[in-house]
């Protein structure tokens, strides 16, 4: 499958940099160690393969998902195979004893990447995934930066999303707030990090869910009214890598638009991708019509497609990586652009909210209207509006 023609597009994004950056790229990872977090998921992989092929000293992975390593070692193994170097994967919680111990009886990393997020806006439905949200986002982040210091890392990226800027989402809200500690933190290690668009057909996204819709002989469901910047997988995997290896501390790292990068809606790319594989889309008035038609039609060479106006918590309008606030580098790189960032943060803000969920917390039980309160007090101009609907009740 084509994921650039899916997404309307001919060219990568990031080659020339990359071509133009390489040598700086492969000497310093030949000589340094890796650890990176979150590491088999969609980005994590990505970046993942993309500091294997570049032979370093040592490369370890850790994530939650078990599968997902697997997965990510045959698909090393099969297609770049082995190096000098030490790599090695581990099943671990960040946010565990088991990794503190981990730390502890290695921790000897150069470059730290922390790619592990929740990352869907579904997740801050309820109370108890988005106190979850709140852990991996936002205090896993804070842990595993202290640490790096502990343990004399070079550098430590964490990847961010271009729903930081002017959030709307509790979402896109984490990161933002997660952005404030690297802020603070960013005096004692050097850190970069990395907004961009959607990646295309990663984990759990919609497009990926297309692929599993197919398979099982569901019908296609998207909004037809919002549309997205999209990245490849692969793209991701060189955007993180550059902010990692290239970034000045406090560099927010994040694609160019340009003719290359361009919007799309939902709704489009599933037209494109039914075409691809050889239907004709036959669009439906109603989720039970094509899940009834969804019997048939494909036999016919048509597919059913129910495409609506979204109306569920947490959608933005539209996309942006920056706000008109903070300061840009647009000439460093042909496809990159760069956010720069003193050190500008507010202890007594962060202090708070660090004891106010630690408060929460406590008392065992919470309500979802709590973390939303405290999100507003540490972002003022938060702009997260509540329909009383989410994802999870659409098809």
């Amino acid at each position: 499958m084509d994921i650039l023609k899916l997404i309307g597009r001919k060219e990568e994004l990031f080659s020339r940099d990359i071509n133009r950056y390489e040598y700086i790229l492969s000497s310093t990872i030949k000589k340094s160690s890796f650890l990176v977090l979150g590491g088999a998921g969609t980005i994590g992989q990505a970046v993942t393969k993309e500091i294997f092929k570049r032979e370093p000293k040592k490369l370890h992975v850790v994530d939650i998902s078990e599968n997902n390593l697997v997965e990510l070692v045959r698909d090393i193994r099969s297609s770049l195979g082995y190096i000098k170097g030490e790599f090695k994967t581990y099943a671990i919680d960040i946010g565990s004893r088991e990794y503190n111990v981990f730390i502890n009886s290695d921790g000897e990393y150069d470059y730290i990447l922390n790619l592990s997020a929740l990352k869907h806006v579904r997740s801050e439905k309820d109370p108890f995934t988005l106190m979850r949200m709140v852990e991996v986002n936002i205090e896993n982040t804070i842990k595993t930066i202290e640490q790096s210091i502990l343990n004399r890392a070079k550098k430590y990226f964490c990847v961010s999303t271009d729903k930081a800027a002017n959030p709307v989402n509790m979402m896109g809200a984490s990161k933002r707030i997660m952005e404030m500690f690297l802020m603070q933190k960013s005096l004692d290690i050097p850190i970069s990090t990395a907004r961009f668009a959607n990646v295309a057909f990663s984990d759990g996204s919609l497009l990926y869910g297309f692929n599993r819709r197919i398979e099982k002989k569901q019908p296609l469901s998207a909004p037809k009214d919002i549309k997205r910047y999209f990245v490849t997988p692969k793209e991701s995997g060189e955007l993180c890598l550059m902010s990692a290896i290239l970034g000045e501390n406090r560099d927010i790292f994040f694609p160019k638009l340009s003719e290359k990068l361009h919007l799309i809606s939902f709704a489009d790319i599933a037209i494109i991708y039914l075409k691809d594989l050889g239907y004709e889309p036959y669009i439906c008035n109603s989720e039970d019509e094509a899940r009834d038609l969804v019997k048939t039609l494909p036999k016919e060479g048509k597919y059913p497609c129910y495409f609506f106006n979204s109306d569920t918590t947490g959608e933005k309008d539209f996309e942006e990586f920056y706000t008109e606030k903070e300061i840009l580098d647009m000439n460093r790189f042909k496809s990159i652009g760069v956010i720069k960032n003193e050190p500008i943060f507010d202890n007594k803000k962060l202090n708070y909210f660090l004891t106010e969920i630690e408060s929460i917390k406590n008392k065992n039980i919470w309500s979802r209207d709590e973390i939303v309160s405290l999100f507003f007090k540490i972002i003022p101009d938060f702009r997260h509006k509540e329909t009383g609907k989410f994802l999870d009740n659409r098809m």
